[in-house]
């Protein structure tokens, strides 16, 4: 069996994790405020998470391991690589200036632009 090395565009971010949480907890048959109370958790909070409105947190990554019978570090995973697609992405870093060293060891800023090709 070969290895298969998942791609993804580029220019489209990673899933959220709420998105795919939406769909295991839709296969459970509970209701979204029976799993909160398992959870230890408001409905709204939970909601807001599937929703993609809130990240998920170490805590709540944590709990949703123990409630999947897994190790919450998935869910994370997700989340972190979700949030640095959006950073990178952001209109915020197009004036950050690129630090280069030149050969005598003292540097100069060189402005880049992030915007992607």
């Amino acid at each position: 069996m070969s290895d298969y090395e998942a791609k993804r565009c580029e220019k489209r971010p990673p899933t959220h994790p709420g998105s795919l949480l939406s769909d295991v907890f839709d296969s459970l048959g509970l209701t979204k405020t029976e799993i909160a109370r398992r959870l230890g958790i408001s409905r709204q909070h939970l909601l807001d998470i599937l929703a993609e409105r809130k990240p998920v947190s170490a805590q709540f990554a944590v709990r949703i391991g123990k409630f999947l019978g897994q190790n919450g570090g998935i869910w994370l995973r997700m989340q972190a690589a979700y949030d640095l697609w959006r950073a990178e992405h952001s209109h915020d870093l197009i004036d950050v200036m690129l630090w280069s060293a030149n050969s005598e060891g003292s540097g100069r800023r060189t402005k880049k632009s992030n915007k992607a090709a």
